[in-house]
Order: C-alpha cells, then sequence, then structure tokens
C-alpha cells in the first residue's frame, strides 16, 4: 500500500460526507465517493507529496461533481419516496435523528455554492484558507458564502 493509498483510506469518512454535502442524495453521494476513490487512486501521480492531501481529494471530489451534474440528464425520478431512506444505518436517539434530517433538508435548499461552503467549513471543519483553495476561490467568496449559508440555514431552521 503507497502513500496515497494510505491517505485515501484514512480520509475516506470525510471525502464521503463531502460527497453528501455535494449530492444531496445517498445513492449519488455514494457513486461519487467511489468515482472520487478511483480518480484519486489513478491521478496519484498529480499529487504533490508535502502539499495539502485532504484538500487535494476536495477538489478532485469537487471537480467530479462538477463533471457528473453537467453530463447528467435527470430524465427518471427516483424508485421510492426519499422519506424511506431517511434514518437508514442511522444510530442514536430519535430526537437526534429527527434534528439531523431537518439539518439536511435545510442543507438541501441551499445553492450549491452555499452548502459546498458550509459542508467543508461547518461539517468537515476546514479552515477558511483550506476550503477557500479546495473550491478555488478567494477567501472573501468563502466567507460571504458561509455567511449567507450560516444565514439561511438559521432561518430554515427557525421555521
Amino acid at each position: 500500500m503507497d502513500d496515497v493509498e494510505r491517505r485515501l483510506a484514512s480520509h475516506l469518512p470525510r471525502l464521503r460526507r463531502f460527497a453528501h454535502g455535494l449530492a444531496r442524495n445517498t445513492a449519488d453521494a455514494d457513486d461519487l465517493a467511489q468515482a472520487s476513490a478511483e480518480r484519486i487512486l489513478k491521478a496519484r501521480d498529480t499529487w504533490q507529496p508535502g502539499t495539502n492531501f485532504e484538500a487535494w481529494a476536495y477538489r478532485v471530489m469537487r471537480n467530479l461533481w462538477i463533471d457528473m451534474t453537467r453530463s447528467r440528464k435527470r430524465t427518471d425520478g427516483p424508485l421510492a419516496p426519499e422519506e424511506l431512506g431517511h434514518g437508514v444505518g442511522v444510530a442514536g436517539e430519535a430526537e437526534s435523528n429527527v434534528e439531523l434530517g431537518y439539518l439536511m433538508r435545510a442543507m438541501d435548499r441551499l445553492p450549491d455554492e452555499q452548502r459546498e461552503a458550509c459542508a467543508l467549513v461547518l461539517i468537515e471543519g476546514l479552515a477558511y484558507r483550506e476550503a477557500a483553495d479546495v473550491l478555488e476561490v478567494p477567501i472573501g467568496t468563502l466567507t460571504s458564502r458561509l455567511v449567507r449559508g450560516r444565514q439561511a440555514l438559521m432561518a430554515m431552521l427557525e421555521e
């Protein structure tokens, strides 16, 4: 197992969470996480040792998601109602599941730019500079997206 494989294995849970933040749908998120892992392994020679692997992997995933959404034409709907999938595989108290469900539905309603910023900073815990680098935007742009996203989330959760 080489360095990229070890790093990918240790970062996979965080990458999968980020995939859920981008995709808004469990099946799409799982597909995105798997495709991203494959792309990371194929592109292992482009990662520069000594640089931030996690930021590079997030960028690979985000770019792949953009490619996937541009090329995909959604003509068919889900096979089952979304509500049937909420809470599947989630352990914990019922109240926590309900609150997490509210938060995830609120995140789903954010514009893509705000959702990406919130997922990286609020959920993944990246520093503003790291998140701005992943999204390839100036830090001021990230900050404004994050502020608007937080305000929108708070307003939605108060409803």
